[in-house]
């Protein structure tokens, strides 16, 4: 189902001179993840596999890595993202091998309700069919925009379940390309458009307008919960894509300006049955935005993301996703394995 060129990892790691790596996979690509092992090995490269759960490319092994005495860290299934890593690492996005055109075709009549002037977005999996989707529209008399997106990601048209920059771009609506709920639900909320996920598997397209309202409520719900809250406990992450230690200690600083006691925490996974013993009445989770909001139905108290508790505060009217955001990207990454790192 995924493209992943062992061939090409093995002349990159052969060019690092690298005779010991740490592979780390999300769980979609375990198989892969014990084959390439294998491929490894028999060319004289030792490779020990991370079995910890892997987030994404801000939850990088390159620090584990490094006590393992591995000289690179393989990182399947994402593409880079802008990290200071205490390893080179071979970031490798996994292609998907499935043809988005038929999905697009199939749901013409649904994609036109978006109006002519469309955002496009994908996840890593499908990037390197989105120029090939964009031919398709324009042919169909459509005016596709690819947005650019910020440093977090590294192509135009690249979204990922914190960020959102490249769908916010002068257009009616937003097409998403890809499976799952969650990013085109985080589209949506983000932008505010109308938005349309087409499941280039399934064929099947679905809008995301009702989702986003609905997660909007179940939101609000939430907030309207720790309203008597006076203790919380504001989690950061020590995950280097996650770590927003300035934000934690801005909402900490909110807080308790407003009366409340506030206390800074770290976690690296985070999880509510770590935190049962704690004397806090709610959470700020100030880390990945899906941990509050897929997992919410997990915390036996409120938890919240950091413009939640702005509304909570008073301080916000309108709901806001929480995203992570970067800089300004300089160039875009080579379709394929890139390598990154900042040496030992």
């Amino acid at each position: 189902m995924h493209e992943v060129s062992m061939r090409e990892i093995l002349e990159k790691l052969r060019e690092l001179g690298a005779e010991r790596v740490l592979i780390q996979t999300p769980e979609g690509l375990k198989r892969e993840a014990q084959a390439l092992a294998d491929f490894l090995e028999e060319n004289r490269i030792e490779a020990i596999i991370s079995g910890d759960i892997n987030y994404g490319a801000c939850d990088p092994a390159d620090r584990e890595a490094r006590l393992l005495g591995c000289d690179a860290l393989i990182h399947l299934g994402h593409s880079y993202m802008m990290l200071h890593l205490e390893v080179p690492a071979i970031f490798v996005p996994a292609f998907a091998n499935v043809d988005v055109v038929p999905s697009l075709e199939k749901n013409l009549d649904e994609v036109r309700k978006l109006g002519r002037r469309i955002a496009l977005v994908t996840t890593a999996q499908h990037i390197h069919q989105l120029e090939r989707a964009r031919a398709f529209l324009e042919k169909h008399g459509f005016e596709v925009i690819i947005g650019k997106g910020d440093s977090r990601v590294s192509w135009p048209g690249q979204i990922l379940g914190c960020n959102f920059a490249a769908a916010k771009v002068d257009a009616e609506g937003v097409l998403f390309i890809g499976a799952g709920y969650f990013h085109p639900l985080g589209a949506a909320l983000a932008t505010r458009k109308p938005t349309l996920a087409v499941n280039p598997y399934s064929g099947d397209a679905i809008w995301m307008d009702n989702e986003a309202e609905r997660l909007i409520r179940r939101r609000w719900a939430q907030i309207a919960k720790a309203m008597d809250a006076e203790r919380f406990g504001v989690i950061t992450s020590t995950k280097k894509g996650q770590l927003r230690l300035a934000e934690a200690k801005r909402v900490v600083k909110l807080l308790r300006e407003h009366g409340k006691y506030a206390r800074l925490m770290a976690m690296n996974h985070i999880s509510y049955p770590a935190l049962e013993g704690f004397d806090f009445d709610a959470y700020v989770v100030v880390a990945c935005p899906r941990v509050p909001i897929d997992d919410y139905e997990n915390w036996r108290k409120p938890v919240l993301t950091p413009p939640e508790v702005e509304i909570l505060l008073g301080l916000r009217e309108d709901y806001a996703f929480d995203e992570i955001l970067g800089v300004g990207r300089k160039e875009d990454e080579p379709i394929g394995i890139a390598l990154h790192g900042g040496g030992k």
